[in-house]
């Protein structure tokens, strides 16, 4: 049997309209502290995004989408969490916020590929 490790996942939802509340998942952030790994994988879907919002600033939530990327791979990519271990950058971005981009629920599992596991929850639960 493989050895597995505890990770941590958890869902980006672009929320275009805050005041309504509708959502739709465009990407995953995994965090696993046994391999110090931390990643996101976004994939927007711009028709369900103007479904919701037609008016909607495909380019500024592509940005933000991003923005999310960069924080995970750290250095200059990561701003002021350039400096955060990947455990400080994952608590960052899973904090609740009222913003286009936002972080759903937390959720474990097991892995012995956390970065398997970024793909494969994309594909299960955003594509």
């Amino acid at each position: 049997m493989t050895d597995r490790d505890v990770f941590e996942y958890a869902l980006l939802r672009v929320v275009p309209r805050v005041e309504r509340g509708e959502f739709f998942n465009a990407g995953v952030v995994v965090y696993c502290r046994a391999k110090s790994f931390v990643a996101a994988r976004t994939h927007l879907d711009e028709v369900k995004l103007t479904a919701l919002d037609p008016g909607a600033d495909v380019v500024g939530v592509r940005a933000a989408l991003r923005a999310v990327e960069g924080v995970c791979l750290g250095g200059d990519d990561a701003g002021q969490a350039a400096r955060d271990d990947a455990g400080r950058r994952f608590r960052w971005l899973i904090a609740p916020r009222s913003t286009v981009v936002q972080p759903g629920p937390v959720h474990t599992g097991l892995t012995a590929d956390p970065e398997a596991e970024v793909e494969r929850l994309l594909d299960l639960l955003v594509r």
